[in-house]
């Protein structure tokens, strides 16, 4: 089979991270990646913003555990890297840039696979980035406030094994 079908067949979200970072070479293959998701009209309106400080990865957490309903609980796993990736609306539209940055979230958590480092898509970036709190980390990374957040993609080195694929679904192809 093909390596690259291989690993996205394969690829599965991890909920249980080991303390250590991720190692800065695969670290920048899995950015590089991200970087090379297909965009609309090709206007690459997605920005990935990188975290791996440790106070600004429980702030993110309890931000998005808030905005779930469970304060207290760390939706990010204890993952210690965080790629934020957030689109920017005025380029395209909000539709386009949500699709571009869903596109580069893909890209990153495959690529991430590709280089035995776990991963999985953490929702509520929306909602985060649409708070003061958010708007102000914005302003902290000299970002413009007009970006929207896609997703959080959280990284580093399994502390689990993931589950095992569930079968497709009946009906997922439908041949025309």
């Amino acid at each position: 089979m093909n390596e690259t079908v291989k690993t996205l067949l394969q690829r599965r979200s991890i909920r249980k991270y080991q303390p250590r970072q991720v190692e800065a070479a695969a670290l920048e293959e899995i950015l590089k990646a991200g970087t090379y998701a297909p965009s609309a009209m090709g206007k690459q309106s997605a920005t990935i913003v990188l975290v791996q400080d440790p106070e600004t990865i429980a702030q993110l957490s309890q931000l998005n555990a808030e905005i779930q309903g469970n304060p207290g609980a760390d939706p990010f796993y204890g993952a210690p890297t965080v790629a934020v990736v957030l689109a920017d609306p005025t380029l395209t539209n909000e539709a386009n840039a949500r699709c571009d940055g869903a596109l580069v979230m893909g890209n990153l958590m495959n690529a991430a696979a590709a280089e035995g480092v776990g991963s999985c898509w953490i929702n509520r970036a929306k909602e985060t980035f649409e708070r003061p709190e958010g708007k102000a980390l914005l302003k902290k990374w000299n970002l413009p406030e007009t970006l929207i957040g896609v997703g959080n993609c959280v990284l580093g080195y399994a502390a689990m094994e993931p589950n095992a694929p569930a079968p497709r679904k009946d009906g997922y192809i439908i041949r025309v």
